[in-house]
């Protein structure tokens, strides 16, 4: 296997392995903190506690609620978004040279 095909091979292990970890961080983690922020916040949930708000969450999830989608999704999607405005600045920096 020529070189540039085992980089192409770690960058997409590479990718899917950040992508695993932060879906993971916004099924079980972030949901876990907007529970405990609401609860802060507004009070008891109306269900049964953290398992029914969890239950609620994942069932919209899987019917495929736009909304509950983009806040699973959204630690992936801030960080993709942080890497292209990275990647703008450095490109805008270099034209100006």
């Amino acid at each position: 296997m020529s070189a540039k095909n085992e980089n192409i091979k770690s960058a997409v292990v590479r990718e899917l392995a950040l992508f695993l970890v932060l879906l993971f961080v916004g099924l079980v983690i972030l949901p876990l903190c907007v529970y405990i922020v609401g609860r802060s916040l507004f009070g008891d949930y109306a269900g049964s506690g953290f398992s029914d708000f969890y239950g609620v969450l994942h069932s919209e999830f899987r019917s495929g609620e736009p909304v509950v989608w983009f806040l699973m999704l959204s630690p992936y999607l801030v960080w993709q978004l942080l890497r292209m405005t990275v990647s703008a600045f450095r490109h805008a920096g270099k034209s100006h040279l």
